[in-house]
């Protein structure tokens, strides 16, 4: 996920510097920009899904576990979210190279995805999948929050790693609410620009930062902290930098007496 979350992030910061730089460019360009960020960012939804159903395995089938969870799998489950994430959104390449002309993807556009894939049975695709991934994410922490809830209850034993498996759903779900708000950006936006019209710069900005950053800056720091060799030595490195910064205060060195 955090892989994914570094080449959506590239891909985004990449867009938003080269519309601020040139404004519009080429369209093949523009698509291939698109559809690889379109790709990871459907990818984090069902990375989340995939995560929760591994802590649900190790806290209500433990004994399971390492049968079930094996690196062969993982790879297999890795690639199967990757075509899964893939092929519903490929597909608006084919329709646009079926329906537009050979003239078009040598023009120059601002780089949105609703001016480089213009079908309107595009659009509507896109918001049944978009409806359809939520949907099957959200059920399936649900699902998982609930059994792990209900096994924490039920076992004596391995409390700690049930809650600990508890709040990471939980973390999943904030991470959730937070990537959708992607699917709720260009109708705000679009609100935003009535309501402050000659602002569209600062409100894309804006957007791009609360929408596309906050949510994959969130989710390393996150994870790293809750990791206890990570908190060690982040505390260590923390508690060194203070000392030092203390130690050069309280002691200035004198340059001219040296």
């Amino acid at each position: 996920m955090v892989i994914n979350d570094g080449v959506q992030l590239t891909v985004a910061i990449t867009l938003f510097i080269l519309s601020y730089i040139f404004y519009k460019i080429n369209v093949s360009f523009c698509c291939f920009f698109v559809l690889v960020a379109v790709f990871t960012t459907r990818n984090t939804l069902v990375n989340l899904a995939s995560m929760a159903i591994e802590r649900y395995i190790a806290i209500c089938e433990p004994l399971r576990y390492s049968q079930i969870c094996t690196v062969r799998r993982t790879y297999m489950v890795i690639g199967l979210i990757w075509f899964i994430c893939v092929a519903p959104d490929i597909t608006d390449l084919f329709v646009t190279l079926a329906t537009e002309p050979l003239s078009f993807f040598h023009e120059s556009v601002f780089c949105l995805r609703q001016n480089v894939f213009k079908n309107p049975i595009l659009a509507e695709k896109r918001k049944a999948f978009d409806i359809i991934y939520f949907s099957f994410v959200f059920l399936i922490l649900v699902f998982t929050y609930l059994r792990i809830v209900f096994a924490a209850r039920a076992l004596s034993t391995e409390k700690t790693s049930a809650k600990k498996a508890r709040n990471t759903i939980l973390l999943h779900g904030f991470q959730l609410a937070m990537c959708m708000l992607s699917y709720v950006s260009p109708s705000v936006e679009i609100i935003l620009h009535v309501i402050f019209p000659g602002q569209i710069l600062e409100i894309r900005f804006a957007n791009y930062l609360i929408v596309y950053i906050l949510p994959r800056f969130l989710s390393p720091i996150i994870y790293g902290v809750r990791d206890q060799k990570f908190r060690k030595h982040l505390r260590m490195y923390l508690l060194c930098c203070r000392c030092n910064y203390t130690v050069k205060k309280v002691n200035p060195v004198d340059r001219d007496g040296m």
